[in-house]
C-alpha cells in the first residue's frame, strides 16, 4: 500500500471551507478513481495546517493517478487560500482497535533516519510501539509511513477524543525519546490535529 499527503497551510478562517470542499467534491472522485483506497483529512484550526492523505493499492495506480488528482488539488488549495506541499509514502503498518468517532484527533510525528535503519525503526514500532499505545484509554487506530529515499517516516495515532490525545501525551513522549535515542534519528515535526475526515479503507498491516 502506499499513499500521498498533501499539506495545505491554510487560512485559519477559510478550513471549514477547505473541510467541505473535500468532503462535497473531493471523496467522491476519490471513489471512482482506479486503486484508491480512501482519504482522511487532518486539521489543525489554530494554525491552519490541514493534511489529507489517499491511499493506493501500489505505487503504480498511485503515480497513474497524479493527473487526474492535480486540478482537484488546486481547487482544494483555493477553497483552503493555501500553498500546498505533496509527499508520497509506503504504508509500512497500520493496527486499527476500533473506527474513529466524530470527535477523533490524531497526533502525528515525523521522523528522519538513516535509510539502512528503516527496518529497524519499524521493528522497534511494532514491538515497543503499539504494545504501549493500544492500551491507552480512547485509542483507536496507529500506522508508520515511510520514504526511504529521503530517509523520513511520519508516525499517526488516532484516539477518540481530545481529552484522549491529551491523557497520551507523556506515553508518546517517551517512546520518541526512546526511538530517537536507540536508532539514533531525529525528530523533524510533532502535531496534533483533529480528525475531519475518515473514509480510508487500508487493512491490518501490523
Amino acid at each position: 500500500m502506499h499513499a500521498r499527503s498533501t499539506t495545505f497551510d491554510a487560512r485559519p478562517d477559510c478550513v471549514d471551507a477547505g473541510i467541505a470542499m473535500f468532503r462535497n467534491e473531493v471523496m467522491l472522485t476519490l471513489r471512482g478513481m482506479t486503486g484508491c483506497v480512501g482519504m482522511s483529512l487532518l486539521a489543525d484550526r489554530e494554525s491552519g495546517r490541514c493534511i489529507a492523505t489517499t491511499a493506493w493499492e501500489d505505487m503504480t495506480v498511485l503515480r497513474a493517478s497524479a493527473d487526474e488528482v492535480r486540478p482537484l488539488r488546486a481547487r482544494a488549495a483555493k477553497a483552503f487560500n493555501a500553498s500546498t506541499s505533496v509527499d508520497e509514502w509506503q504504508i509500512a503498518a497500520l493496527h486499527r482497535d476500533h473506527r474513529s468517532g466524530e470527535a477523533a484527533c490524531v497526533r502525528a510525528t515525523w521522523l528522519k533516519t538513516r535509510p539502512d535503519q528503516f527496518d529497524r525503526a519499524l521493528e522497534f514500532y511494532k514491538a515497543t510501539v503499539l504494545p504501549e499505545i493500544e492500551q491507552l484509554d480512547g485509542f483507536c487506530s496507529t500506522s508508520l509511513m515511510s520514504d526511504r529515499a529521503s530517509g523520513r517516516a511520519v508516525v499517526s495515532t488516532t484516539y477518540d477524543s481530545q481529552d484522549a490525545m491529551e491523557r497520551s501525551r507523556d506515553v508518546a513522549r517517551s517512546l520518541r525519546t526512546a526511538l530517537l535515542r536507540d536508532l539514533g534519528a531525529d525528530q523533524l515535526d510533532v502535531g496534533e490535529f483533529e480528525l475531519a475526515l475518515a473514509h480510508l479503507r487500508v487493512p491490518e498491516m501490523a
